[in-house]
């Protein structure tokens, strides 16, 4: 019996327009409400693949969230386990460990849907900030979350 495919949302036309949109502001200096361009090194080509991305913070702590699932950002941080974040000419390179605490994660994604909850929500298959500890948890294994230790 095969493993079923990771949840991944890929993006439609208008939301791959926007996100390229959204990226080229951040690598200019113009960062619409924190987010950042995310830089990281593709684990097939070895290109530095970008995407805006909403970094986290939370507790003194930052953190990646991906809000589309299992992507292709979250497959090259998982063999790169680091990258950069850039808006303008500020680029701070960091590490990244993914989380595999789902309770930690709940929590996480709980204080991360409660920020960008109005940009994400559609990706996250009806949980939003409100929904139950039990409906968050069952949809931590869809959501990977990265902490990132950004490097002096």
């Amino acid at each position: 019996m095969s493993q079923p495919q990771p949840y991944y949302l890929q993006g439609n036309a208008f939301t791959v327009r926007m996100n390229g949109v959204i990226g080229w502001l951040a690598r200019h200096g113009v960062s619409l409400l924190g987010t950042a361009e995310l830089s990281v090194r593709g684990r097939k080509s070895g290109q530095m693949q970008r995407i805006p991305v909403n970094p986290h913070a939370h507790e003194g702590a930052q953190y990646l969230v991906s809000a589309r699932g299992h992507s292709q950002w979250v497959r090259n941080m998982r063999a790169a386990g680091g990258g950069e974040l850039r808006v303008g000419r500020r680029t701070r390179t960091f590490t990244a460990v993914e989380i595999a605490d789902d309770e930690q994660k709940m929590r996480l994604v709980r204080a991360y849907l409660e920020r960008w909850g109005w940009e994400v929500n559609q990706y996250f298959k009806g949980i939003t900030a409100k929904s139950t500890d039990a409906e968050l948890l069952a949809a931590c294994p869809d959501h990977p979350v990265f902490r990132i230790t950004v490097q002096d």
